[in-house]
């Protein structure tokens, strides 16, 4: 802040992106506009974006030990220093100082109104408590009115003799209004509970109360009927309870177990959903009896809930069972566990440990399992619990956890993300749950959430900070509230819901058209959505929305929405399936219903051997800018020792305004080589690449290219988009050749290689008799027989003749 000096200088934009700085100076047109930013590369750093003949020229501007500032000059060139910012543009403002040009026109900062991260709030709502800006914008308002007048009317009204205050009284009710409602809905469901057990329940006469003009002194009296009949209620269920002494049964779901929910009937019908129940039993099976010490594949659950503030139901099993509305599994399959859970919420009123607690306990009592906690990571009621199972304790290394503010100027948690990063064995995943700004109308607000989260959520390998978050693992699953809307009317939205089409309603949604747009989640991947929109409904029930809110500035409308949602990145040419996507519609705390997607993710091994090479052949970039410095390339991967780099590109030219065509040559670049060398384990590998200015360091666009496509006999030249922040930002194309020494060329089977859900089972009928073929698919064969009798093919033959029945097998 002191090397700040003038921090309110229209002509520094804070954090704003290169292309931001340069579509800004563009529009500005004269030579000798200018402005300063935050450097992209270096924090504490600035960059002076300068414009001259069209082209924008960017200089570091670096503190020194002493906090002095000075732009980064080439060699020969006299080193100026300036204790603010606003000296340092003062001193440049004559020419032949170094620069191509003096700095003559600021380009001024864009401000967008009623924006939560304008920096400062409104001024009807300014103070000095961080409470009151979280508290609702009715309550600050009113508030600001009574401090501003009201206040003066109360203390003339004591000093008359009144007995209170009048106006304050007031503001008490009106905070209040909600919680009548609340109340009167608590007791309903006690109500019931009272009639269950036998309860007498005269206490209850206020639950038919909803009177507007309800005073204080009902409420309280509401609250004390409420204390009352919940604690004599808890003492006549526990009496209840020591009479009939039941005790509820448990069920083990076992692999072996599930086989015997299927029928003949099931498999010969053929209908996708059970298909594809079958065939993810049969390869349960076969993971289940493989000699293979390593995991090839494994299952995740991902689930976002919106709280609302309030405390969860008892339980939760629908939700890690993935049972309710959508893609939802077959119920032979619903049961069986998922190897790890990542469990998001927002708006949680309970306590890091208590959720935590609550969630393991609900794990435990569905699937059996004890189940190990990776890790908690929370920004204010945001939570981010993620939890494995015990015989995967020991593949799990390098736990990361972050978390950003996105709330008003950046500095409140209300609204931000959480994440957690992790390697399983040799595979890196991330997991990011958020809370994004509320409001029909600002979609644009809810895209610079997502980038700001891109950029500064600091998670996986510090050797990879270069890249955003969307490019530092081999699978990045991003899940909450998004808040994105669905522009269109109420009442059409509820008629396309009663009629389920939800195809439609996807045309109106704002996350889909960002997304299309390019504005948000680039490249991210969502299943489609099968299920209806899970916010806006009444609590205590799931038969309608409760669109309509009233408040003292009027009716505001939220239409039903599919504001929470589950997307995925992950790195190209990895194996990786959704299964299920859908909500729960059985758990009515909250105005959301909790959203579930389940994953079938390809795992890699961590091992090392002999080192191969990589050479890189010519690569051709096409960047957007505009600039004319030179640029490099940086390659990061997790099999590189440390980031390389080539040499700086010996062409470039522009064939289009605002686009750099830049080249690099064989000679270019250094040969890489990782720390192992099987081809098994390089073909999971993948390469990260960063297009670097020489002249500022500023990344102008990254991208990840899959080894497995050149590997090959015959590799491919590559093709593919730069993106940086989370926006496009051009094309790369080249050719990579991967040399392997003949002895580490080995290839094994993998679980995941062959589709065995659409493609390898043929279920046939023909004069009688059943034929069932099932492709590359190893096992025991007793377990392989049990299966056959539980289908009802009690007479068979088995082709053991290569000691496996991977052959046709015909069943009678």
């Amino acid at each position: 802040n002191a090397a700040l000096g003038n921090s309110a200088a229209a002509w520094y934009h804070r954090d704003i992106s290169r292309v931001q700085a340069e579509e800004l100076l563009a529009r500005a047109g004269r030579d000798g506009s200018f402005l300063v930013r935050d450097s992209e590369s270096v924090p504490g750093a600035y960059a002076l974006c300068l414009l001259f003949q069209r082209h924008v020229h960017t200089y570091r501007i670096l503190p020194d030990a002493d906090g002095l500032l000075a732009v980064q000059a080439t060699q020969g060139v006299q080193v100026n220093c300036f204790r603010t910012l606003s000296d340092l543009v003062v001193g440049y403002q004559h020419p032949h100082k170094g620069l191509v040009a003096p700095l003559l026109y600021p380009v001024m900062r864009e401000s967008e109104p009623n924006d939560e991260s304008s920096g400062q709030p409104p001024p009807s709502t300014q103070c000095t408590n961080v409470y009151f800006c979280s508290a609702g914008c009715e309550i600050v308002q009113l508030l600001d009115e009574y401090l501003h007048g009201n206040m003066c009317k109360d203390l003339e009204n004591v000093k008359g003799g009144a007995s209170g205050l009048q106006h304050f009284q007031c503001i008490l009710s009106r905070a209040c209004d909600s919680l009548h409602s609340e109340i009167d809905q608590t007791l309903s469901s006690l109500e019931t509970l009272a009639k269950v057990f036998d309860h007498p329940s005269g206490h209850l006469t206020f639950s038919t109360m909803q009177s507007p003009g309800e005073n204080m002194d009902n409420l309280l009296h509401k609250l004390t009927a409420l204390c009352n009949l919940l604690s004599s209620l808890e003492k006549r269920v526990e009496i209840n309870m020591t009479k009939t002494a039941c005790k509820p049964t448990q069920t083990t779901y076992l692999l072996e177990l599930a086989y015997l929910k299927w029928s003949i009937s099931d498999v010969l019908m053929c209908l996708p959903q059970k298909r594809e129940a079958f065939c993810r039993l049969l390869q349960l099976m076969k993971a289940a009896h493989s000699q293979q010490s390593e995991l090839d594949v494994i299952s995740v659950f991902v689930g976002t809930w919106n709280m609302g503030g309030t405390p969860p139901p008892g339980s939760l099993q629908s939700w890690v069972t993935c049972c309710g509305l959508g893609l939802t599994p077959d119920e032979s399959i619903a049961s069986l566990p998922h190897d790890i859970y990542a469990v998001g919420t927002q708006d949680n009123p309970q306590g890091e440990r208590e959720w935590a607690e609550h969630i393991r306990a609900t794990l435990r009592s569905a699937t059996n399992i004890d189940f190990k906690q990776v890790a908690v990571q929370s920004l204010w009621n945001i939570r981010l619990a993620v939890f494995v199972k015990p015989e995967h304790e020991g593949r799990i290394s390098q736990v990361n956890t972050a978390s950003v503010k996105t709330g008003l100027g950046n500095t409140l948690g209300n609204k931000g993300a959480v994440g957690v990063s992790l390697l399983f064995n040799g595979t890196s995943m991330g997991f990011v749950n958020c809370h994004l700004t509320s409001g029909s109308d600002k979609a644009l607000r809810r895209n610079h959430n997502f980038q700001d989260i891109l950029r500064l959520l600091s998670l996986g390998e510090k050797q990879l900070s270069t890249f955003d978050i969307s490019l530092r693992f081999n699978h990045l699953f991003w899940c909450g509230d998004l808040n994105y809307r669905l522009d269109l009317d109420a009442l059409d939205i509820l008629k396309h819901v009663s009629k389920r089409e939800f195809e439609e309603l996807m045309c109106a949604d704002q996350l889909t058209r960002e997304r299309h747009r390019r504005k948000a989640f680039f490249n991210f991947k969502e299943e489609k959505i099968l299920f209806p929109p899970t916010y806006r409904y009444e609590r205590g029930s799931r038969d309608c929305y409760l669109w309509q809110k009233y408040k003292s500035s009027g009716v505001q409308v939220n239409g039903p929405s599919w504001c929470d949602r589950v997307l995925w990145k992950s790195y190209p040419e990895s194996h990786i399936i959704c299964t299920s996507y859908g909500c729960t519609d059985d758990i009515f705390t909250s105005d959301h219903s909790p959203v579930f997607a389940t994953f079938e993710v390809g795992v890699i091994s961590q091992v090392k051997g002999l080192r191969a090479s990589i050479e890189l052949e010519a690569i051709e970039a096409i960047v957007k800018t505009a600039s004319k410095a030179k640029f490099f390339i940086e390659f990061h991967s997790r099999y590189l020792e440390e980031p390389r780099r080539s040499a700086e590109n010996d062409s470039q030219y522009c064939e289009v305004p605002g686009f750099l065509k830049l080249g690099w040559s064989s000679k270019q670049f250094p040969k890489l080589h990782p720390v192992f060398s099987d081809l098994e384990h390089l073909r999971d590998q993948h390469l990260l690449l960063s297009v670097k200015s020489c002249d500022g360091f500023e990344s102008y666009g990254e991208c990840c290219v899959a080894l497995r496509s050149v590997t090959g006999k015959s590799s491919d030249p590559f093709e593919t988009c730069l993106t940086h922040r989370g926006e496009e930002m051009g094309s790369i194309r080249g050719q990579i050749r991967v040399y392997v020494p003949p002895d580490r060329r080995r290839i094994r089977e993998r679980v995941y290689g062959v589709s065995i859900i659409s493609s390898n089972i043929y279920f046939n009928i023909y004069k009688g008799n059943v034929c069932l073929q099932v492709s590359v698919l190893h096992g025991a064969p007793e377990t392989v027989r049990e299966l056959l009798s539980t289908l009802g093919l009690q007479r068979y033959t088995l082709d053991l003749s290569r000691n496996g029945w991977d052959d046709l097998d015909y069943f009678r």
